[in-house]
């Protein structure tokens, strides 16, 4: 009896397709299971952030990380403040490494009229208020305003520089970002180089 080949290998070529289908099934489950969850991968993720909501002289609050990150714009005479007081801050060149060295300027900042700052006291991680006009009643007359943490006291301008006296050790930190454009703060990635 004659052995018909072409069926024999017409065989093994589906045995073969079937085989591989099934082990491609079967390895997709496994592949998934390592890469990170939506979760995981917003806890990360870059928080993109439109700027034009942001009235002048108002905050905005995001949160990047688990953590709050503040967008204030500036006005004219809040910057304008900011060189008045340098004598009473502890650290008002920023020369602590609290931000990245592009933000290692007076105004700690990469755009002077946007302040982004992590929300998170560095004395015990308390998160401080934005007050941005203080009289001699509330916290004395000499502090010109900015974030204040009720926890412990501490005071911080609208740089988000720490006064001498307070509590907390350094200025706040300047998180990672960039402007993808004129209205787009992108926090939580540098810009590429």
């Amino acid at each position: 009896m004659a052995v018909d080949r072409s069926k024999r290998r017409f065989l093994v070529a589906m045995s073969s397709a079937v085989g591989g289908i099934a082990a491609v099934g079967a390895a997709i489950p496994f592949v998934a299971s390592m890469t990170p969850s939506a979760r995981a991968l917003a806890a990360g993720a870059p928080v993109e952030v439109d700027l034009s909501q942001i009235e002048p002289g108002m905050m905005l609050t995001v949160e990047w990380r688990g953590k709050p990150v503040w967008v204030v714009n500036r006005t004219p005479e809040m910057l304008a403040g900011l060189a008045k007081h340098d004598d009473r801050l502890v650290d008002a060149a920023s020369e602590q490494n609290q931000q990245p060295d592009y933000a290692k300027n007076p105004n700690r900042s990469i755009k002077q009229q946007y302040l982004v700052a992590v929300g998170i006291c560095t004395h015990l991680g308390c998160s401080p208020t934005f007050r941005k006009e203080i009289g001699p009643a509330d916290l004395g007359a000499d502090w010109p305003g900015g974030f204040f943490c009720p926890c412990h006291g501490s005071r911080f301008d609208l740089a988000a520089r720490v006064f001498s006296g307070s509590p907390a050790p350094t200025n706040l930190v300047i998180p990672p970002h960039h402007y993808v454009s004129d209205v787009r703060l992108l926090i939580g990635e540098d810009a590429k180089a």
